[in-house]
């Protein structure tokens, strides 16, 4: 959500009430998914002075883990494998062209 001005992690209810945000940081978090067991959440992040990381963490916002560590790459969508392994797709970080 980027409720509070820029992109972070939230769970809540289904019906949208108890909302706790599980992250805080000031660059984008973003992309979020649950693990197919309901105990860990992946998501991208632009924190850490990188363009884009794959991190997992526990349900309650706990136990941060970057997966990727990549400062050479953008790592986006991340995913779950049915084994409950976390994926992401990367591509090199863009190079600004002159103009």
């Amino acid at each position: 959500s980027r409720r509070d001005g820029n992109f972070e992690v939230y769970v809540m209810n289904a019906d949208g009430s108890n909302q706790t945000r599980l992250t805080n940081n000031p660059e984008q978090d973003s992309d979020a998914k649950w693990s197919p067991d309901g105990t860990k959440i992946v998501f991208m992040s632009s924190r850490d002075g990188s363009f884009g990381e794959i991190y997992s963490m526990n349900v309650d916002g706990t136990g941060l883990t970057n997966l990727t560590n990549n400062k050479g790459s953008f790592d986006m969508d991340p995913s779950w494998q049915p084994a409950s392994s976390p994926s992401a797709g990367s591509s090199p970080t863009p190079t600004p062209t002159p103009t």
